[in-house]
């Protein structure tokens, strides 16, 4: 049997929000795979970070490592935060309508062991440069997770258009 992917749910913003979350995340699937196209609208940033929290979850259970690269430079570096940093996406100051995309994959959702998690992320200004993000995180927390909150950094509201789906992956 092959590995096959359920679409678990969905949203798209019809209007601007400040955060978008995904509730009642069944058990039943060996993975989750969140699939983000997302623009803010900070004031005067070219880029923002997108973040999600797992199951309302907003302390200091969430580290990481990550590379990023803009194509004149690359950085790495750990985090030890509150949420997920789930890449950069376009501020008010991007070229007009350029969305990022990213996928965060966590395997093993539903297990009573902590959560690995998995990031990458591309945005393009339509300019002379290209940003690009991978980072895996772990949450240190052993619940199944149920919900995603994703929001943008900074107090930033994601916009109109903005999208986001689940999916539940389950292997043969």
């Amino acid at each position: 049997m092959a590995t096959t992917y359920e679409l678990i749910a969905k949203s798209v913003l019809g209007s601007d929000a400040a955060d978008v979350t995904l509730t009642s995340v069944p058990s039943t699937f060996d993975d989750v795979l969140l699939v983000a196209s997302t623009r803010c609208v900070r004031a005067g940033n070219l880029v923002d970070g997108l973040r999600v929290e797992f199951n309302g979850d907003t302390g200091s259970n969430y580290s990481g490592r990550y590379l990023y690269g803009d194509g004149s430079i690359a950085v790495s570096g750990v985090t030890a935060t509150t949420y997920v940093y789930f890449g950069l996406i376009p501020g008010s100051t991007s070229t007009s309508n350029t969305f990022s995309n990213a996928s965060l994959l966590i395997p093993n959702y539903a297990g009573s062991t902590n959560k690995s998690v998995s990031v990458t992320s591309s945005h393009e200004s339509n300019g002379s440069t290209a940003y690009n993000w991978v980072s895996a995180h772990l949450w240190s927390d052993t619940s199944a997770i149920t919900s995603i909150r994703a929001f943008a950094g900074s107090g930033g509201n994601l916009v109109s258009g903005s999208s986001f789906y689940l999916y539940g992956i389950t292997k043969a």
